[in-house]
Order: C-alpha cells, then sequence, then structure tokens
C-alpha cells in the first residue's frame, strides 16, 4: 500500500488548518461582533459535527459515496473560507460556517475509514500516518503567523483554501472498502446505538473529548491566572506538539501491547491524572512540565479510538464507526466541555475547574468499566476475550 497518500493527506490537512484556525476569533472581533456572536460561532461547530458527521459517513456507507462526500465536504471547505474574509455582517458570516462544518466535518472520518482499509494488516501502522498532520502542524504554524503578521487575516484564509484545495486531489487517490459494500446496510447507526459495548466506546470517546478539549480551550486562560505570559503559553502548545510525535510513530506498538480498549482506557486514566496534575500546580514553569507528559496522551487516545473503531464496526460501516466516535469525542464531548468548562472557570477559577474534569473523567471511567466488568452481555465476553489474546 501506498503510504505516501494518507501520511500527504494529513500533512496537508492540518497544515491547511494551522493557517487559518488558530485567527478565527480574531476574525471575527475584528468585524466588530460581540462576545455572544462569537461564543455562537465558536460553539456551534462541534453540535454541527454531532449530528452532520454520522449523517454524512452513514449516507457514504449505505450508497458507496465516499469520495464522493469527502470530495465534496473539501471543495465547499475551499470556497467557504476563500471567501469568509469578504463578508462583515454577522448572518453571512454564521452562515458560512454553518456550511463549513457541516460539509467538512464527516471528512477526517472518512480518511480514517480509508486509510485503516488501505493498511490492512498493517492497521497498527495508523499512527504513523497521523503523525503526517502533526508534522504539517508543526511547519505551518509559524509560517502561517509570519504570514498574517505581515499580510493580514485574509492571507491565513487563502492559504487554507490553497493547501486544501491541493489536498482535494491528494484525497481522490483514497481506498475505501468498496468490497462490503451492503454488507450490513440494515440498522445503520442504529446498530451501533443498540450495541452495548458500542455505547460503553461512545460514553469512553465522550470523556476523552471533555479531557482533550478542556485543556485545549482553556488551558491558557488558566496559564494566565498563573501569571504567564504569552511567550509561555506559546511554548506549552510546542511542548504538547512535540510530545505527541514519538506517540504517533510508536502507536502501533501501543496497540499490539496493550490493544485498542486497553489503551484507550488508559489513556482516559491519563487524562484525569493530567487534570489533576493540572489543578495541583502553582507556577506556569510546573504547567510545562506536565505538558511533556500531557502531549502524549491526544495521539495514544486517537490511534486506539480509530483502531477500536475500525475493529468492531460491522462490514460495510466502518466509516459511520469512524464519524460516531468523532462525533462523541470532537462533538459531544468538545460541546459539554466547552459549556461546562466555561462555567466552573467563572465561578470556582481553572484550579477548581482541572480539578472537576479530572474527577468527572475518572468516576465517568470507572461507572463504565464496572458495568462492562460486572454486567458483561455476550458481545462484551466475547470482546473481552479477544483483548485477553491481543495483549
Amino acid at each position: 500500500m501506498k503510504k505516501i497518500w494518507p501520511f500527504s493527506f494529513y500533512f496537508l490537512y492540518f497544515a491547511a488548518f494551522s493557517s487559518a484556525l488558530p485567527f478565527f476569533v480574531l476574525f471575527y472581533q475584528g468585524l466588530g461582533f460581540n462576545g455572544a456572536q462569537i461564543g455562537l460561532l465558536t460553539g456551534i461547530p462541534p453540535l454541527i459535527t454531532l449530528v452532520a458527521s454520522p449523517f454524512w459517513t452513514g449516507l457514504a456507507d449505505a450508497r458507496q459515496w465516499h469520495k464522493l462526500v469527502m470530495g465534496l465536504g473539501i471543495l465547499v471547505a475551499v470556497l467557504v473560507v476563500f471567501l469568509l474574509p469578504s463578508f462583515t455582517g454577522f448572518a453571512v458570516v454564521f452562515i458560512l460556517i454553518i456550511l463549513f462544518n457541516t460539509f467538512l466535518t464527516p471528512v477526517p472520518a472518512l480518511a480514517d475509514s480509508a486509510i485503516m482499509t488501505m493498511l490492512g494488516e498493517e492497521r497498527a501502522m495508523y499512527g504513523r500516518i497521523r503523525l503526517g498532520g502533526t508534522i504539517g502542524w508543526g511547519l505551518f504554524a509559524p509560517i502561517a503567523g509570519a504570514l498574517v503578521e505581515n499580510y493580514g487575516l485574509k492571507i491565513g484564509f487563502w492559504t487554507f483554501s490553497a493547501i486544501m484545495l491541493v489536498n482535494f486531489f491528494v484525497s481522490q487517490k483514497f481506498v475505501h472498502g468498496s468490497q462490503e459494500a451492503g454488507a450490513a446496510k440494515s440498522g445503520g447507526i442504529r446498530v451501533f446505538l443498540t450495541n452495548r459495548r458500542w455505547l460503553s466506546f461512545l460514553f469512553i470517546a465522550f470523556l476523552g473529548g471533555v479531557g482533550a478539549f478542556s485543556a485545549a480551550s482553556y488551558l491558557f486562560p488558566y496559564m494566565a491566572e498563573l501569571g504567564a505570559n504569552e511567550s509561555t503559553m506559546g511554548l506549552a502548545l510546542t511542548i504538547s506538539t512535540l510530545t505527541e510525535v514519538p506517540i504517533f510513530f510508536m502507536g502501533h506498538r501501543l496497540v499490539k501491547k496493550f490493544g485498542s480498549y486497553g489503551l484507550l482506557t488508559l489513556s482516559l486514566v491519563m487524562f484525569g491524572a493530567r487534570s489533576l496534575l493540572y489543578a495541583a500546580v502553582s507556577t506556569p514553569a510546573m504547567v510545562l512540565i506536565v505538558q511533556v507528559f500531557g502531549g502524549m496522551i491526544f495521539p495514544a487516545m486517537w490511534t486506539a479510538g480509530v483502531s477500536y473503531a475500525d475493529e468492531n464496526a460491522p462490514a460495510g460501516l466502518k466509516s459511520s464507526a469512524q464519524g460516531l466516535f468523532g462525533a462523541m469525542s470532537f462533538g459531544v464531548g468538545a460541546a459539554f466541555s466547552g459549556f461546562i468548562s466555561g462555567l466552573l472557570l467563572e465561578s470556582i477559577g481553572g484550579r477548581g475547574m482541572f480539578l472537576v474534569l479530572g474527577i468527572v473523567i475518572l468516576v465517568g471511567l470507572a461507572i463504565a468499566e464496572g458495568i462492562r466488568r460486572f454486567f458483561p452481555d455476550k458481545s462484551d465476553l466475547s470482546q473481552t476475550a479477544g483483548l485477553t489474546s491481543d495483549k
């Protein structure tokens, strides 16, 4: 299998996002939008993911339209982001943001599903493919920052469109597992939502989203409470990005050692521990130390989740499985985290916020594991045997 195409896809995908994503709020502020409007524009994407990702991936599985849905999503994103700087009214910008997220949200799930198909017996090597995204973001983020500083926000959005347009042609090289067409169309998403094992997995994905996005969105405000300046915040982001690299590179060994579900639960324990460590630190320097350990968690969780979804998806529903995983983590988990964390930050501060979230993650994981172990059904028992053999 030619790994250059999926590696290049993730490299370009995250390079494009590094050129635009960090500047969306600055763009909204530059247009004079108030806090409520900016909150709506930043809060709606996770909710769209919750609905749109399962819809599009389910449609792609049912109709075998994987390449069409993926290509359409990329092209709509290219056009929307290219046009976005031309508009100043809130209503138009809001509509464009909805279009952007509605069409682009299934693309990562379809890419993950295709990559797992293309890897075949080398599925455990997914982490090395996904490493392309970390490299793309790490290389292009400072370039994008320099371009925006010298030429304004428009150049960041146009750079996104240019890179993503190239990525459209890369995406057309993907193979989407058509050999399984129609094998398990009946039931669709309901197949997952009526399976106890899948419900447990999706709940854990939700907790993973809470752990990942609470730090992604609220670590900097907490660091500001501790007296950190912008340079220290940037260093914290750089550390977490760099520490992703070895985990994505060694992800196949971690999956083989712990099994996909074992690695996923271990990641959740680490998310909870990281939140508690954030709550315990008292200086920005101590946050940086936590980042060395904390930056390794997301790539482990994502590699494990993608692997588990692929291993346990019914034939013909692999894209739907990846879409649900993404919807629960990037959708429900991110939306819950954004809303609850904002309230906690305002009421009890960053230290209290991370303390509560750490407890929520660990208690939630304990409940999920308790139910799985003490009240298993037949599929749970067979899964446990399979995980044991994996280890």
